[in-house]
């Protein structure tokens, strides 16, 4: 079946450009706060220890939020959520530059979780609804690439609008730009409300359907696993960074930059292997390379390497493998399941975000020099995290390849 024609102000190309801006968005407000912890820390009297509760807060809302939406959203014009969405994360974007203190803080940042995680499934559900199947995948590759974007340029620019015009200036600047999208997201969207006249199986049903498969069970503790282990640490990097190994702030951004470049390239290499090798050899690879890049650069301190080894090497062994990841998790949703097993593994990541960044925060602890000691407990937990991912990676994919292997005999 074809998908719905669209209007020739509001094409497909149109679409996905917009939908790749809001995701462009979503992504750079929610990754360029955790580098400029140090700089808003010290402006709000916050304790660096208790950075992972600000990265926390806006996980553990948008964890509740994305599991709500897939419930509701389905009822709604897509362009009408979408806008919703998107005002939502502006104000609490706002509010954050507003901020007096840290209670202040938390709550922006939860109203911006709240607001960010609807946005992330109505963006996707809008190319799945719009976009015809032989050119999904096209599309998909290009909403995704935001966030390749916001590492290569959104956090580095917003670093250095922190260290020119104080750390306030990046969330008014990402503020404005998701309000500008924001409308033009409303004005050239077309209306999108044929989900809502599609018959098919009640909700609830589909649901409990979707439960009763192992593989999407064991799909999720895989999920719960492999993003855990990383957020315990990613919010105290930059703090570990400067306060720890003593990396000059003025270099942050330059670090960041380089880190997302050299990202971006890996993410390309990766997909390939990943279609040659299959997922799980590539996320061994790239889960051991890992965890020796953890020990080296948060463990052993000094590390037995430059700080930019070791930073440029996290993020191109965490992109490697996270494209295995991801590869091999949209295979484990039948096609008429796909939205809401997308939905619920959003909200697993969310909350497996929020619990990891939490349990590092009252796991660290700030000398009087804002020196953080026990990283290296928080560092030892990630490493056992993150090695348990080829693991339930091989069972999934046992488990995928055994599926698609029955399903021919089933028809």
């Amino acid at each position: 079946m074809n998908a719905p024609a669209v209007s020739s102000h509001s094409s497909e190309r149109t679409i996905v450009f917009l939908v790749g801006a809001v995701q462009f968005v979503n992504i750079l407000d929610f990754m360029m706060v955790m580098p400029m912890g140090p700089d808003f820390a010290a402006a709000l009297n916050i304790p660096t220890s208790s950075l992972g509760l600000i990265g926390g807060s806006y996980t553990a809302a948008a964890c509740v939020t994305g599991l709500a939406g897939a419930f509701v959203l389905d009822r709604f014009d897509r362009r009408s959520a979408l806008g919703v969405a998107m005002v939502g994360l502006v104000i609490g974007t706002l509010l954050g530059g507003a901020a007096t203190g840290l209670g202040t803080l938390l709550l922006a940042r939860v109203i911006a979780g709240a607001f960010g995680g609807p946005a992330t499934s109505i963006a996707l559900s809008i190319i799945s609804d719009k976009v015809p199947s032989e050119r999904r995948g096209k599309a998909m590759g290009a909403v995704m690439g935001a966030f390749s974007i916001a590492s290569v340029l959104g956090v580095p620019a917003g670093l250095k609008l922190a260290r020119i015009g104080g750390w306030r200036m990046p969330f008014f600047s990402v503020g404005a730009m998701g309000f500008a999208i924001a409308a033009l997201a409303i004005f050239l969207l077309p209306p999108m409300r044929d989900h809502m006249t599609r018959k098919g199986p009640a909700l609830e049903p589909a649901f409990a359907d979707l439960f009763r498969r192992p593989v999407v069970l064991l799909s999720y503790a895989m999920t719960v696993t492999a993003t855990m282990g990383m957020f315990a640490l990613i919010p105290n990097i930059s703090a570990h960074l400067q306060r720890n190994l003593g990396y000059p702030r003025a270099d942050i951004e330059t670090l960041y930059f380089i880190g997302g470049i050299v990202s971006f390239g890996v993410l390309r290499v990766a997909g390939r292997l990943v279609d040659r090798l299959g997922s799980t050899p590539v996320a061994a690879a790239g889960t051991l390379a890992t965890a020796l890049v953890i020990w080296a650069g948060f463990v052993r301190v000094p590390p037995p390497v430059p700080v930019l080894a070791i930073f440029v090497g996290f993020m191109a062994c965490t992109g490697l493998r996270n494209v295995a990841f991801n590869t091999l998790t949209s295979r484990v949703p039948r096609p008429a399941e796909r939205a809401r097993f997308m939905s619920i593994q959003s909200a697993a990541q969310h909350a497996a975000s929020a619990f990891g960044a939490v349990l590092s925060s009252q796991v660290l602890v700030e000398r009087a020099d804002g020196h953080l000691e026990r990283v290296d407990d928080v560092a030892w937990f990630s490493i056992v995290m993150v090695l348990t991912l080829p693991v339930l990676m091989f069972f999934v994919e046992r488990s995928v390849v055994a599926e698609a292997a029955r399903a021919p005999a089933a028809a």
